[in-house]
């Protein structure tokens, strides 16, 4: 399944659930393949008033992203997502572009590790994000065998708009999955937001989401869903997530 998740480029402040929930892997296009990736997200149980001046609510937030991409090589793949939201008003906006650029090293023979970096870079709306113009690194470590699969990445969110902080902002993201039957695993995905990287919050003030997900690989379909709980300091409560990987030939 090609791979892209996780954030809006956001101030420390927390907002809401981002466009795009997802632990990047080793996953690639082949090369010279297109792929399509469809990420809907729903803020069950979340803020019902904005959290700064033109922002939108996340309660019954609606988030459907279409993200295409293509592989370049066998290392590089390319991909670009057109985010759109329903709110919870009966509105529905268009939230931006956003491209990005994966790599992922070729992995020594009989090595189980692989590694890499995504760099994305794009538009906001203001109705998700107070900083319109942002920039995301993702480090890519992990490990895949048979039966189970590890995936770290120490995201840095970089907010590129004037007159904002533009030290990188500190938000890992961690999946750990077991397979459970033949082309299923079950496992959990933690995503953070630990502040700024030369001023780290305490453990007290950062905010913590975890989910219970689930990946499936059918009839050439690569499908994840997931229902996440925040954290006392979290602005959304509950939310379910889905992203489908469509055959692309």
């Amino acid at each position: 399944m090609m791979v892209a998740c996780a954030g809006l480029f956001s101030k420390s402040a927390a907002l809401a659930a981002p466009d795009e929930i997802q632990v990047y892997t080793d996953d690639m296009n082949e090369p010279g393949a297109y792929g399509v990736e469809l990420h809907v997200n729903y803020v069950i149980d979340g803020e019902k008033n904005p959290g700064y001046e033109g922002g939108s609510p996340s309660r019954h937030m609606l988030q459907t992203t279409p993200e295409f991409s293509y592989g370049i090589t066998e290392n590089w793949e390319a991909g670009m997502y057109v985010p759109v939201a329903y709110e919870e008003n009966g509105k529905l906006y268009g939230n931006g572009l956003r491209l990005r650029m994966k790599y992922i090293a070729t992995p020594e023979v009989g090595s189980s590790m692989f590694w890499g970096l995504n760099v994305e870079y794009g538009y906001s709306n203001l109705r998700v994000s107070e900083s319109e113009w942002g920039m995301e690194l993702r480090p890519i470590i992990g490990y895949r065998a048979d039966n189970w699969l590890l995936s770290f990445n120490p995201i840095l969110n970089i907010d590129l708009s004037s007159n904002f902080n533009h030290q990188p902002q500190f938000e890992p993201a961690l999946k750990v999955a077991r397979k459970v039957a033949e082309g299923v695993q079950a496992g959990l995905e933690y995503y953070g937001e630990y502040g700024y990287t030369n001023n780290i919050l305490p453990a007290n003030e950062r905010v913590n989401y975890l989910y219970a997900a689930v990946d499936i690989e059918k009839h050439g379909y690569d499908m994840n869903f997931g229902i996440g709980r925040g954290d006392r300091n979290a602005p959304d409560s509950w939310i379910a997530k889905a992203i489908i990987a469509f055959p692309f030939k």
